[in-house]
């Protein structure tokens, strides 16, 4: 009853905020910049970015073995291997720093290492092959192409280092023998679990695919002219496998497992979402923190922008690609280069809503560690880049 009852608030909050009417609202400012991005973010993102995202989560949750995930994400895996997977992952999950939280969260309860987990975490949106072609012809190949090699790099040093930092912890969360492999395989073959979860991510993929400017013709706005009919193709065959490869009790649990990710991270998405927007606003508004100020601050390529511009990244909420239109403005006004990488390291990868959730999942000393190194690394790495191409 409890666990209904919470899903009920879920959903009429939901619904609340997605006919919110804000033109009737008495108030302006901060506040009514606040409940703006949450009914944009409910509007724009639950219903394809993050009920997908549940979808799947909750059928790794109840369809993926233990074992599985172990033997290539887990403590004992080969290195190589698991940071490898996870370090680009983001290449064929076009996600934001929230979308990807129900899928980090499902994977690591399973029994992933947390250096492998943190790595798919930051990966997951950092390394969005349409983000960063974008960011290379709107904003410059210089910063694309360091966007793309600080991504790939960042998810595997960052990984390392939560991983050696917090050994004694991971060794005693594996010895307790809760994830232990057992000898029980995956509930069915193969083939047929890979075409399922290929299906699953491909809903995601184009569902949210961006959509193509007026001088854009190449390959991504040809298929943002046809997204729907590819993601309505991908959601017939999965309709097709669920009736025909699943038990009315596998379906079951599939369904239990998503929602119980739903109850855990969606009411601390909303949370975040309301203090991201009462801080700092959107782009056609204005928070707490004016845009001005934050203009005046990452204009050199002084330690004190570039740890400025991370900060600010690391706090502010990004969907999907909305970074490259923001940045260019903000270059106008006079934003530095260094800092313009620094933000777009720590940007998408990292927002408040997102910390909340990783805080639920692992912890506020974790959770404290990977922002801090997300934002030190981002920050150096803009102020090596202003240097380099000054």
């Amino acid at each position: 009853m409890k666990n209904r009852t919470k899903i009920f608030l879920i959903i009429s909050g939901l619904i609340f905020f997605y006919y919110l009417p804000l033109e009737s609202l008495p108030f302006g400012g901060p506040a009514f910049e606040a409940l703006a991005l949450l009914k944009w973010y409910a509007r724009e993102h639950v219903l394809l970015c993050l009920l997908p995202a549940f979808f799947i989560a909750g059928a790794i949750s109840a369809f993926i073995s233990q074992a599985s995930v172990i033997k290539y994400f887990g403590a004992k895996a080969k290195k190589i291997v698991a940071y490898g997977i996870a370090s680009v992952s983001g290449t064929i999950l076009a996600v934001c720093s929230c979308t990807v939280l129900p899928l980090f969260s499902s994977i690591y309860k399973k029994g992933a290492g947390l250096g492998p987990a943190i790595a798919f975490l930051y990966s997951g949106p950092a390394i969005n092959v349409l983000a960063i072609i974008m960011t290379a012809r709107v904003l410059g190949w210089q910063l694309g192409l360091a966007r793309a090699i600080g991504a790939i790099l960042f998810s595997i040093i960052i990984g390392l280092l939560m991983h050696f930092i917090f050994l004694k912890e991971e060794r005693q969360r594996h010895a307790e023998g809760y994830f232990q492999p057992s000898e029980k395989s995956d509930t069915r073959v193969l083939w047929k679990n890979g075409l399922y979860f290929f299906c699953m991510i491909a809903i995601l993929v184009f569902a949210n695919w961006a959509e193509g400017g007026a001088a854009d013709r190449g390959l991504a706005s040809g298929i943002s002219k046809i997204k729907w009919y590819l993601t309505s193709f991908f959601a017939s065959a999965l309709i097709f496998m669920i009736i025909r490869w699943f038990k009315k009790q596998e379906l079951k649990n599939w369904l239990s497992a998503s929602l119980r990710f739903a109850q855990q991270i969606m009411p601390l998405l909303f949370m975040g979402v309301l203090i991201a927007g009462l801080l700092l606003g959107r782009p056609q508004g204005e928070g707490i923190i004016p845009a001005r100020f934050i203009e005046s601050l990452v204009g050199s390529n002084s330690l004190l922008a570039n740890l400025f511009a991370s900060m600010v990244g690391a706090f502010m909420y990004f969907a999907t690609l909305t970074e490259v239109p923001i940045l260019q403005g903000l270059l106008g006004s006079g934003m530095g280069k260094g800092p313009a990488l620094a933000l777009l390291l720590a940007g998408p990868a990292l927002s408040l809503p997102n910390m909340f959730v990783i805080r639920g999942v692992l912890g506020t000393k974790k959770t404290i560690v990977y922002v801090c190194l997300v934002v030190i690394m981002a920050t150096f790495s803009g102020m090596i880049f202003g240097v380099l191409i000054r």
